[in-house]
């Protein structure tokens, strides 16, 4: 269910993603870790990029202008907005704890940006908020309550209130897709299973809002393994193609 326009969902992240860049302490391209954060995204976008055109839909990333930055917070937590505004909190880099874990987590998030996953639990909110008021009217009159959703779907900072979940399938989608990513650009997806499973011993019996709606994380551990011979395939498919060139900025 998308029944946001993309043009106005890259409208928004541009919006959004200026104001909370300005409204957090970004970590300055100087620092090794924000410089790992950007080198690990080029090469994931650019692996993303190359499978979509591969696949003959690369019109998902029409219009994406992708941007990593690294921003200062205990949280643990990352995220991906349509057009490809990518932030990743210090609070993680040490459950990611080398290149391998950033490019897990980073094709995660990419995926859910180009599956658009986001706009789906937008829509979904916005339908039950709104009911069967029109789209356009809902958009004309209730302007705030959108840009307050699109906040929501995104866990824009902990002044959000509510972070709106990923369904299960949702989680899923993204966890096979981020491999397949992650391993044509060139990393060693083999540490996935392990990330997840620190990742579900964050915070005890509160898990951070990153894991909201996963899978059980045994579960969830045990599909990624089975999925991961599949991510490598791709990644000896297209070893010595451009998909492992960075991504322009």
């Amino acid at each position: 269910m998308n029944l946001l326009p993309e043009s106005q969902m890259m409208s928004m992240s541009l919006s959004q993603y200026s104001q909370f860049l300005q409204q957090n302490k970004v970590v300055p391209q100087s620092d090794n870790r924000a410089r790992e954060v950007r080198e690990v995204g080029e090469m994931i976008a650019a692996a993303a990029t190359k499978y979509l055109r591969a696949k003959g839909v690369g019109d998902r990333v029409a219009g994406f202008k992708w941007e990593f930055n690294l921003v200062e917070s205990n949280d643990v937590n990352a995220w991906c907005m349509p057009g490809g505004k990518v932030v990743f909190y210090t609070g993680i880099l040490p459950i990611t704890k080398d290149k391998d874990g950033l490019a897990v987590v980073m094709g995660h998030e990419v995926a859910h940006a180009i599956a658009r996953h986001g706009n789906e639990r937008m829509s979904q909110a916005l339908l039950a908020q709104t009911g069967a008021m029109a789209l356009d009217i809902a958009l004309a009159q209730k302007p705030q309550q959108i840009r307050q959703l699109f906040a929501q779907a995104y866990g824009l900072g902990a002044t959000v209130g509510v972070i709106l979940p990923f369904s299960r399938t949702h989680e899923s989608e993204a966890d096979k897709m981020g491999l397949v990513f992650a391993a044509m650009a060139g990393y060693n997806v083999g540490v996935a299973p392990d990330f997840w499973n620190r990742m579900a011993n964050v915070g005890g019996s509160r898990p951070p809002e990153f894991l909201s709606t996963h899978p059980d994380p045994a579960s969830r551990a045990q599909e990624i393994k089975e999925y991961l011979p599949t991510a490598k395939a791709y990644a000896k498919r297209y070893r010595n193609s451009s998909a492992q060139q960075p991504a322009g900025r």
